[in-house]
């Protein structure tokens, strides 16, 4: 992973790329102590992992983010401050920050938040692949799964999974598990087929099947949300929110449930129930 850091204390730059090369977390490919200047490297960068503060002279930390997500969209932004209002820490949040870090730095606190921030990265960065691949060819993904050890391994990594969102209970719980380890068994892909297609196999009433499972994802969703909110730095929502879900729409729901906006996060059924397999493939 590539790191770039923004801050107008040179210290904190030299603090962080320390702690960045002795932790072998990853490379240093730049920084600087103004937005504007780094909006110019990171344009011909792109890094991976970006810690910018958020009070700094000319450019916010907000403004910067918000025009990164435009020039290196794939970059993810991890916040640095002392401030700690929950208002201003919410509007980080919505301008795309992946994680807010409090000032004075902590070597152990930074750690631990960047190696979530890298597993989230690597995992997000896996399923784009395996999606993409699933589009440009309908070829198999040649896994072995004969062995009756494999798929009890496979279903207890499921069931984790579904125990973690807090929808182990659902009624459409019980569907997804069917159908993830079916897809899985068998080696195939969503998008070889349409769902309902698919759910006519395990059902006579696939639409009821399909709306139990959406219930049961959407509900997920705002059980990461709930979790956010409580804490931003909860290892179930940084492990999730990237990952099953579109952290686009967890904020959205977040933003619902404080009453700052009339429309819940939105559930894409089939990427969720594509990243839960490879997810579970590749864990």
């Amino acid at each position: 992973m590539n790191f770039y850091f923004v801050d107008d204390d040179k210290n904190v730059r030299n603090i962080l790329k320390i702690l960045v090369t002795d932790r072998q977390l990853g490379k240093c490919c730049g920084s600087s102590g103004n937005g504007y200047d780094a909006l110019e490297d990171v344009e011909a960068l792109h890094p991976d992992i970006i810690l910018v503060d958020l009070l700094m002279p000319d450019m916010d930390g907000i403004s910067f983010v918000e025009k990164v997500r435009d020039i290196s969209p794939d970059s993810v932004c991890i916040m640095i401050s002392q401030v700690a209002s929950k208002d201003l820490i919410a509007k980080a949040y919505e301008a795309g920050v992946e994680f807010f870090i409090q000032k004075p730095i902590n070597a152990i606190e930074v750690e631990a938040v960047i190696r979530n921030v890298i597993k989230s990265l690597s995992m997000h960065r896996k399923i784009g692949k395996v999606q993409t691949l699933f589009e440009a060819e309908f070829s198999t993904r040649g896994k072995t799964s004969d062995s009756s050890s494999q798929s009890e391994s496979f279903q207890g990594r499921l069931t984790g999974v579904l125990q973690k969102l807090g929808i182990i209970g659902e009624l459409g719980s019980k569907d997804i598990i069917s159908l993830i380890t079916f897809l899985h068994d068998q080696d195939e892909a969503l998008e070889q087929q349409t769902l309902g297609n698919l759910l006519s196999r395990f059902s006579e009433n696939p639409k009821s099947v399909e709306q139990r499972i959406r219930r049961a994802a959407s509900t997920g969703l705002v059980n990461l949300a709930h979790l956010g909110l409580e804490d931003y730095s909860n290892d179930v929502f940084n492990e999730f929110s990237n990952t099953l879900y579109n952290f686009e729409q967890v904020r959205r729901e977040m933003d619902y449930i404080r009453g700052k906006s009339d429309r819940h996060g939105n559930v894409k059924i089939r990427n969720f129930l594509n990243a839960l397999l490879c997810y579970c493939e590749n864990v």
